[in-house]
């Protein structure tokens, strides 16, 4: 294995450093842009390699002392090698970035990150995993568990809890420490930056006759709007979820349990576009083509689009962009520490887009 003088140019999704040597990108973990390190080719392809870094040569003025014990051998977090600031602008960087090389779009209406008030001790929730008595989190590099007995960016309540469990020995198996009651379903991690992304969402939505909230899980968007419109649908998959959201649901409250794909194009191909605001929040893997098909026909009157990944936000951005304008892109930490990035998005009909997108729709994959 070769060793390389790199200065490391940007970081990329997923925390990497980025240099080049002779021209091919040189992906190393745990550097800073701005650095200059030497690295250990580990894996070199075609296009690209991947190294380790050997000796830190000129370090950044954004470099900081991790809290974690376990940083660099546990697969969590990415930056705590760097300053909390400099966490934020190259996650803002990254989504813009995005935005640019995958969804074309020249000039992002980027709007500044909203920072997590706590930058350890934010998780609401964590899997811990227990194997021959070892618990905690598997490694970075290796299908290994690593002996956890604090983790910083968990909540108090959670690493009490973990204490708890590390005490009795557990069989091995999956851990879900949650620092709430109530139903076993998905819920955001980050209490405080939940509140903000729900006030953005809800800020940027008018109110109207009809809301269809598309993955709901139970109800976190659509219980919040419900009061602005006529009526709500939500769609979910998960009955678990549809459950807990139909426990309390007021009387203009519909959950439907589902597949999003179907149901999505049903409740839009049965509204009035100009009278109906949709919210998505798909999975890491994004919208599929055949919801973004949907909203590119019967094109609803606004959009919000939450995001967990921009890249795959990017490939939708650019494919609904055939009849929406993007109007702000405000990405948001809800995951300090780590790489991980939430993106909020509004999108309005084009000139044009929203009387055609109303018309009657003739459905001929249907019998």
């Amino acid at each position: 294995m070769r060793t390389v003088e790199l200065q490391i140019a940007d970081v990329a999704f997923g925390g990497n450093g980025v240099g080049r040597d002779g021209g091919k990108a040189v992906f190393v973990p745990f550097t800073i842009d701005g650095e200059r390190v030497s690295a250990r080719i580990l894996r070199e392809k075609k296009n690209f390699a991947e190294a380790e870094m050997t000796e830190l040569l000129e370090p950044s003025e954004h470099r900081t002392t991790p809290q974690c014990p376990y940083f660099g051998q546990c697969g969590g977090c990415s930056y705590q090698h760097m300053s909390y600031e400099h966490q934020l602008a190259v996650k803002q960087r990254q989504v813009e970035q995005a935005l640019r090389r995958i969804g074309r779009i020249p000039e992002p209406p980027m709007r500044a990150i909203i920072p997590s008030p706590e930058t350890y001790e934010y998780r609401n929730r964590v899997t811990v995993h227990a194997e021959d008595g070892v618990v905690g989190y598997y490694r970075r590099d290796a299908h290994r568990l690593i002996d956890v007995e604090r983790c910083p960016i968990a909540a108090p309540e959670l690493n009490a809890q973990l204490a708890e469990l590390r005490s009795r020995k557990p069989r091995d198996g999956h851990y879900t420490l949650r620092a709430h009651a109530g139903p076993r379903v998905f819920e955001q991690t980050n209490d405080a930056v939940a509140e903000a992304m729900a006030q953005l969402v809800e800020s940027l939505l008018p109110s109207g006759e009809l809301l269809i909230d598309g993955y709901c899980g139970a109800g976190f968007f659509t219980k919040r709007l419900a009061s602005r419109f006529t009526r709500v649908v939500g769609i979910e998959w998960d009955r678990y979820a549809i459950a807990a959201a139909q426990e309390n649901a007021a009387p203009n409250e519909t959950y439907v349990a589902g597949d999003v794909d179907s149901e999505f194009d049903r409740q839009l191909h049965g509204s009035e576009a100009a009278a109906t605001c949709v919210v998505v929040d798909p999975p890491a893997t994004g919208l599929s083509a055949s919801v973004r098909d949907s909203l590119t026909r019967h094109v609803p009157s606004a959009v919000v689009y939450v995001s967990c990944n921009p890249a795959t936000l990017a490939r939708d951005l650019g494919e609904l962009q055939k009849r929406f304008s993007v109007m702000s892109v405000t990405p948001l930490d809800m995951f300090p520490q780590t790489a991980e990035i939430e993106c909020v998005v509004h999108l309005v009909p084009t000139a044009g887009s929203a009387d055609s997108g109303s018309k009657p729709h003739v459905d001929t994959t249907r019998a």
